[in-house]
């Protein structure tokens, strides 16, 4: 579907065929290389996110100059910085390529399993950078945090907003990106609905479809349109988990709730903070993955009576991601439907804007420096409309 984030598509469709194929539960070793090939996902996606297209303007301003506003120019100012995010990235694409066979578009995971393991080499090839890779999330986050902190009322105001939020938890309310249910809190933090098969998401949310737009309006259902829409994503996630298993990143998260003062932090430019959070607990993760046996075992697959309907959910690097197949009986899938990360997030991204718009444009000048105001509310999101859009009346 799309080349920037492939591995999560490519899961998220995996675990919807793993039900067409009736598989209820995966192999050990079968779980564990599609966790660390998501692991390696989400670093790689947030490492190019933060330091190639977010950092110029938190690092040089908003109103930076654009031949310097930009990657080049952290090259030359930061080049420390630089280079940890290009290396971050490419460790990240290094565990793709070994897991998924190859950086994109890969063929790791197949209906009830996956189709390699990793052999001694490969572990060992992993390994020999992972303690670097771990300091680097430190640093990552490190550096967020000095950039926050330096102007934090500013950073706390920009384009704010007050949302529900949802994500995928695992069982016992810990940060999980792979598996578990649905949670979703209020503005104030409060429980919305907890631990929901995310197979019955359908009873929970809705999408609704305006006529001047390619994307849809998800919300959650009982609230309805107006009073139901909710973000996702990076922020969403570090708000509604209880805890971090790792803890180097689960430090992190508690110094991340202190400063939204008892409520979810709710300013769209902590996606940026919440985000390198996310990183450091990937490079804990897989720190951790490489010393279990079981990511070298030979139990791959598992199969049971095929089904006519697979719902697979995960959390992409942009949020939570919904993949619905339904077929026939002879195996022909006859309805998909795709809720994708930026469709979750469309309605907050209007808003964003519009309170960015309400308080820099004056509707009378538009400069350059006034537009990248716009735009820095949207980067926060890390939006991806490739796979976002979809027809508008009937397929030609």
């Amino acid at each position: 579907i799309c080349g920037i984030c492939p591995v999560s598509h490519h899961l998220a469709a995996a675990k919807a065929t793993d039900m067409l194929v009736g598989t209820t539960q995966l192999t050990p070793t079968a779980e564990k290389i599609r966790r660390l090939m998501h692991y390696g996902q989400t670093l790689q996606s947030h490492a190019l996110h933060f330091f190639h297209l977010c950092s110029p303007d938190l690092l040089f301003g908003f109103d930076d100059e654009i031949r310097h506003r930009n990657i080049v120019g952290v090259i030359e100012d930061h080049p420390e910085i630089a280079k940890q995010g290009v290396l971050l990235r490419k460790y990240g694409q290094e565990v793709i390529r070994l897991t998924c066979g190859k950086r994109i578009h890969g063929t790791g995971a197949i209906p009830g399993g996956v189709n390699k393991s990793l052999n001694r080499d490969e572990i060992n090839y992993l390994q020999k950078d992972i303690g670097q890779i771990v300091q680097w999330g430190q640093d990552a986050v490190e550096l967020i945090k000095r950039i926050f902190f330096e102007q934090l009322d500013y950073h706390m105001a920009f384009a704010s907003i007050d949302s529900n939020m949802l994500s995928m938890i695992g069982a016992y309310g810990e940060f999980d990106i792979y598996d578990g249910g649905l949670r979703a809190t209020d503005a104030n933090g409060a429980i919305i609905f907890d631990h929901v098969d995310p197979g019955h998401y359908n009873d929970y949310l809705r999408e609704g479809v305006k006529n001047w737009s390619y994307m849809k309006f998800p919300f959650i259902k009982f609230l309805g349109a107006e009073q139901g829409w909710y973000r996702v994503g990076p922020l969403a996630r570090v708000n509604n988990c209880d805890y971090f298993s790792a803890p180097l990143a689960e430090a992190q998260r508690r110094i991340f709730k202190d400063a939204g003062h008892g409520r979810p932090v709710q300013a769209t430019l902590a996606y940026h903070w919440a985000r390198l959070i996310e990183l450091l607990y990937c490079t804990e993760a897989i720190r951790d993955l490489l010393l279990d046996p079981d990511i070298s075992g030979k139990e791959l697959l598992n199969k049971g009576d095929l089904q006519h309907c697979g719902i697979g959910v995960i959390e992409a690097p942009r949020g939570t991601l919904f993949h619905h197949y339904e077929m026939d009986d002879d195996g022909i899938v006859n309805k998909a439907n795709l809720i994708v990360s930026t469709t979750n997030n469309n309605q907050a991204m209007n808003k964003s804007i519009r309170q960015v718009a309400g308080q820099y444009l004056d509707g009378q000048q538009l400069t350059e420096p006034l537009l990248n105001q716009i735009e820095v509310a949207i980067r926060a999101y890390d939006p991806c409309l490739s796979c976002a859009t979809h027809t508008a009346g009937q397929m030609p």
